[in-house]
């Protein structure tokens, strides 16, 4: 008991003098390599968090957007199958009484044909300007209120309740909007707000005019067109007002899950299947953003295992060109544990610093001004996702590979005989 209290004073001695020596170091260290040294710490640690971040945050965005315009927070559509919901006004009856709930929005579906050019069409040998689709039957108004549809509209309007002859058309069915050539794919050339074109679904044909055309980056948005809800369940002679899937917007803070337990709770799910976004996400945008969350450790681990190196090197040089320094230490009777504490507190404050410059960097610039202005991807808006609890875990991770780094070339130096240090053998 006696001998484990004095080995306790010894270490607390050894750690006070370790810091005492460290604080001298390092005001004695040259300037501009300590600025260097927190540099290159800064950029490690933004490695680490912001190659992971903007690769999940690229396919995060994809998420965002199918949560915005598509699904909304909760998501109701058709049992496996079936064609639609069935008792579809009781169960938009129990989505309305909810009080969290704050709009949403019921679609009717329908694959259909959409066909341009076919006034001008000579022989009927020659081939079609036509694409194939999901027609989706709409409410403007609930649609807009939901998930901002209008917003979305990149040429021409959107549709008002009056445009019974007016469709809105996705941008992935436009040649212009997908730059692919592909016999596996067919797409409509010239066609633009104003071209009139043709529409069959269930075997009902009728003539639209082109108002707007849509892009989101969703593409079970890009792949629609939009019309009446009225006009398309008289086209598909939909007398029973079930539809194909409902969107729901909740006010802010409602949680998700609890809505969605609520509605099965209520028998919604004899009926349908009710999913939060995340639930309702294609399973290909999670498998790819698991994927690029692996790219993005794997790519954090390189630049880790690259700043201990470079604080293995810093700390050991500084060491060696000091090394007459550290045997005149040991001679006065310094402890070996005090001098390699103090070079591991050297190590640790290079760390400190630069997390804390690139935490600052983080919230108070990056993540911000991302969020404001989204990264610009073909197939999404990507932000910057830097969770809390990832982050500080990646500090941890930096800060002990940091300690390990100091502490390794201290011990080596340190470990070599007294006198011979002082000579510098």
């Amino acid at each position: 008991m006696q001998n484990q209290k004095k080995k306790i004073d010894e270490f607390l001695i050894s750690l006070k003098l370790g810091f005492f020596l460290a604080v001298r170091q390092i005001r004695r260290s040259n300037k501009a390599t300590t600025a260097l040294i927190i540099f290159v710490m800064t950029l490690t640690f933004l490695n680490l968090v912001v190659v992971r971040g903007v690769l999940v945050g690229l396919i995060e965005g994809v998420s965002q957007v199918y949560r915005e315009v598509s699904t909304g927070e909760v998501f109701i559509s058709n049992l496996p199958k079936k064609s639609y919901i069935e008792n579809s006004p009781s169960v938009l009856a129990k989505v309305r009484s909810l009080p969290w709930v704050e709009s949403f929005t019921p679609r009717y579906l329908e694959s259909g044909t959409i066909e341009a050019d076919y006034k001008t069409k000579i022989n009927l040998t020659d081939g079609s300007n036509s694409a194939g689709g999901v027609i989706a039957g709409i409410d403007p108004i609930l649609e807009d209120n939901t998930t901002g549809l209008s917003s979305k509209i990149v040429e021409g309007e959107y549709l008002t309740p009056e445009d019974t002859e007016y469709i809105l058309i996705g941008s992935s069915l436009l040649k212009k909007y997908v730059p692919v050539d592909s016999a596996s794919f067919s797409f409509l050339e010239n066609v633009e707000p104003g071209t009139k074109v043709r529409i069959t679904v269930g075997g009902n044909t009728k003539e639209f005019i082109v108002k707007g055309v849509i892009q989101s980056k969703a593409d079970e948005v890009d792949f629609r067109a939009y019309i009446l809800d009225t006009t398309l369940r008289n086209m598909i002679g939909r007398t029973d007002y079930n539809v194909d899937e409902i969107a729901i917007k909740l006010k802010e803070g409602a949680d998700p899950v609890l809505v969605r337990d609520s509605l099965l709770k209520a028998g919604v799910g004899e009926n349908a299947r009710v999913q939060t976004a995340d639930d309702a996400v294609p399973k290909f945008v999670t498998d790819i953003k698991n994927t690029f969350a692996i790219l993005g450790n794997v790519v954090g681990s390189i630049g880790l295992v690259v700043a201990s190196i470079t604080i293995f090197i810093v700390i050991f040089v500084n060491a060696i060109t000091r090394k007459k320094f550290i045997g005149i230490l040991k001679g006065i009777g310094i402890s070996s544990q005090a001098i390699e504490i103090a070079y591991v507190f050297q190590s640790l404050f290079y760390a400190i610093l630069g997390i804390g410059i690139g935490l600052l960097i983080l919230y108070g610039i990056l993540v911000p001004f991302i969020a404001n202005h989204p990264i610009k991807f073909p197939f999404s808006d990507g932000i910057l996702v830097a969770e809390v609890g990832a982050t500080f875990f990646r500090v941890f991770l930096l800060s002990l590979a940091t300690l390990v780094a100091g502490y390794v070339p201290a011990r080596i130096v340190v470990k070599k005989n007294t006198l011979d240090s002082i000579l510098g053998r």
